[in-house]
């Protein structure tokens, strides 16, 4: 029996690189490797070295093909998707001249309200770009590395999103897609290239950026003979421009022109993330108005403070993750690294309602229900963007789609279950990211739209459905009433 055709879908994270392999035919999970990555910094600084993303590539790839147990000659595409928003700056020869500034870094907090100040306010933003500036934009990290670093800033020779770097390294072309891009702060949503009078403002050469190309599944280039030996894959190969990790996570779920539009889909990881395809590109100030990778528009809130923050409480408290209950009438609001959603950049955690009786148990769940309620209400901004009512009960009757590392936590779906009173659907993937980027690697090797191919990839029945429970009303307004009632000194802000 010959072997099929392979895709490899990489999903380059903050904690580390997956390389999944995938049967381009039926969608089948043949393999994942993995690889981590080192994050530093302290008092707002989150940074990480661009090469150990490539070295964590490579050596996801290698694990990848040996789980597989495939020729590698079975590989015809290869596709990027990666962590949103962070800055690299790259020297002549394409290596990084200093630590990349990441999504959750945010020092750049003052930058970002001066860039929206400069502009004109929030609503002059979207009406562009579709996106406020917040400290985990782009085009704040780089006004504070001009502020702070100007010798880096000065001398970068090209200026990357750390997917656009990747795969820049694949292929030797610079190139981006629009979905990434959009999260840059310098890519207008409503012109669909670069906006100039932002680049002016920015004192950013358009000529350090990588070119635009139409959708995250156009094929850009093929893999190069460097990074062909540096992988163990054939040259040549097809390497599709990829994109952002959300745009390809909505990808894997069908989410798109070719798929579902307006369902929300909720991600638990280290932010807790809230985004669906539409076909109506946001100006909300509340939201992201992001470009979607199959040239639709991706609608998105992100919280900073999710499973990470949770999981420091229990680590505080010397409780396992799921060792848990709810948070009788304790609150507690985990903003461990500033919050985003609120924009609240340099919050910190609040906790309040302690009583004599209360368990250190309780006092998890509370973080739980403290980082739930702020994602879900985001979900409602959301669907509001699209044109939706959140009350409504044939909108509260679509399923949300629950992905990450948190849909796989018994705590975490039964928090968000119980906080918002949906019905729950636990798509049966389990690398919705990587199976995104695989999609598009697809589509560039092979043609057809990456979100149709996504779509008849998903093997029927394997999704876990939950019904919806009555809404915990009381614990919901509780954890809200402190939420709008804390002032931002209270928070830290």
């Amino acid at each position: 029996m010959p072997s099929p055709a392979v895709v490899i879908g990489v999903d380059s994270s903050t904690q580390s690189t997956k390389a999944a392999f995938i049967d381009a035919g039926t969608g089948e999970q043949l393999a994942v490797g993995r690889a981590p990555h080192v994050v530093t910094g302290e008092a707002g600084a989150r940074e990480s070295d661009p090469e150990i993303w490539w070295r964590a590539l490579c050596e996801a790839v290698a694990a990848g093909l040996k789980e597989s147990g495939l020729p590698a000659s079975t590989v015809t595409g290869i596709a990027v998707a990666g962590q949103q928003h962070g800055l690299v700056v790259l020297d002549r020869a394409g290596r990084p001249l200093r630590p990349a500034l990441l999504w959750n870094d945010t020092r750049s907090a003052p930058q970002a309200a001066a860039l929206t100040e400069a502009l004109g306010g929030p609503e002059a933003w979207t009406a562009r770009t579709g996106s406020v500036p917040v400290a985990s934009i782009t085009a704040s990290k780089w006004q504070w590395l001009r502020e702070n670093d100007p010798a880096s800033a000065a001398d970068a020779a090209g200026v990357r999103l750390p997917h656009d770097f990747l795969t820049e390294r694949l292929a030797g072309v610079a190139a981006t897609d629009p979905g990434d891009a959009s999260g840059s702060g310098w890519y207008s949503t409503a012109t669909g290239a670069y906006d100039p009078e932002l680049l002016d403002l920015l004192d950013l050469d358009a000529a350090l950026l990588p070119e635009v190309a139409p959708t995250g599944a156009a094929r850009i280039g093929s893999l190069t003979e460097a990074a062909a030996q540096a992988l163990g894959l054939p040259a040549g190969i097809a390497v599709a421009a990829g994109t952002g990790d959300n745009m390809s996570a909505a990808v894997g779920l069908g989410l798109g022109g070719a798929g579902l539009l307006d369902h929300p889909a909720l991600s638990l990881g280290t932010s807790g993330t809230v985004f669906a395809a539409s076909r109506t590109r946001s100006t909300s100030p509340a939201l992201n108005g992001f470009a979607a990778a199959d040239g639709t528009y991706l609608p998105l809130a992100c919280t900073l403070n999710c499973t990470l923050a949770v999981d420091k409480v229990a680590a505080l408290l010397g409780l396992d993750r799921e060792d848990a209950a709810p948070g009788g009438e304790a609150v507690l609001l985990p903003y461990l690294d500033g919050e985003r959603t609120p924009d609240l950049p340099t919050a910190s955690g609040l906790l309040t309602g302690l009583r004599h009786d209360t368990t250190r148990q309780q006092l998890l769940g509370a973080a739980y229900e403290g980082a739930a309620v702020t994602v879900l209400r985001a979900t409602d901004e959301l669907l509001s963007a699209c044109g939706l009512d959140p009350a409504a009960p044939e909108v509260a009757a679509r399923p949300l789609r629950l992905i990450g590392g948190g849909a796989q936590g018994r705590m975490w779906v039964e928090t968000v279950r119980r906080l918002s009173g949906r019905p729950l659907v636990i798509p049966g993937s389990g690398e919705l990211v990587a199976l995104g980027a695989a999609a598009l690697a697809a589509s560039a090797a092979g043609g057809g739209d990456p979100v149709a191919l996504a779509t008849a990839w998903q093997q029927s029945g394997t999704d876990r459905q939950l019904p919806p429970v009555e809404r915990d009303t009381e614990t919901w307004e509780r954890v809200t009433s402190v939420l709008e009632r804390a002032s931002e000194p209270l928070l830290g802000g």
